[in-house]
């Protein structure tokens, strides 16, 4: 694979990674069944909104530092590929974290619903609770996260720089302008080819001096 090609597939990997996350942080993680005082237990649906608030956050910052790659010279790339290191395993955690710990998790909704609050009272009214595939495809998203910033790392030197085409397109014009420029300030063999020219037409050339 080309360096230009290894380059695209990372950042796109990066942005597929980051939208699965968005995505996932926007659908059901868990379903719980909690006691209401003095009533039958209800059904809660927990999106990725409660169980894992930031990862909404996580993924838009993945956005950004795909868009940020795109222009960033070699330095910079090894510190974004830090920085998405870090971002996946933040996803990773946040995800674990939630299927570690469900009645955790849905301690929000559940307080909002049954007004039931405190970690010990929320996780003894839960009677049941099960995880949907989501937050697994947000741990999956996390681990995915990591290994695009760890290939950043790997293989930042040898990506192209950025814009290269359009540097020698403004390298080109600078050279045309600064041609234009030097004539008109008085170039010597443009000055030479006037006095030429004003001597044929019978003029003095020291009288414009």
């Amino acid at each position: 694979m080309t360096a230009r090609r290894l380059k695209l597939a990372v950042i796109l990997l990066v942005l597929a990674a980051s939208a699965l996350a968005l995505l996932a942080w926007t659908q059901v993680w868990i379903t719980a069944d909690a006691l209401q005082p003095g009533s039958a237990a209800k059904t809660l649906a927990v999106t990725g909104s409660t169980a894992a608030p930031g990862l909404t956050a996580l993924a838009l910052a993945g956005v950004a530092l795909a868009g940020a790659l795109t222009i960033a010279g070699p330095i910079i790339r090894v510190v974004l590929g830090l920085l998405e290191i870090l971002l996946g395993l933040s996803v990773g955690l946040a995800a674990a974290l939630a299927l570690g710990d469900p009645a955790g998790a849905s301690a929000a909704l559940i307080t909002a619903a049954t007004g039931i609050a405190g970690k010990e009272s929320v996780t003894d009214g839960v009677v049941a609770s099960v995880s949907t595939p989501w937050p697994y495809l947000a741990l999956v998203a996390g681990v995915a996260r990591a290994a695009a910033g760890l290939i950043i790392l790997v293989t930042a030197r040898r990506w192209p720089g950025p814009g290269s085409r359009y540097q020698a397109v403004r390298f080109a014009a600078a050279d045309a302008s600064g041609g234009a420029a030097t004539d008109a300030s008085g170039d010597p063999s443009s000055d030479a080819v006037d006095d030429w020219d004003g001597l044929t037409r019978g003029e003095d050339p020291t009288a414009r001096r």
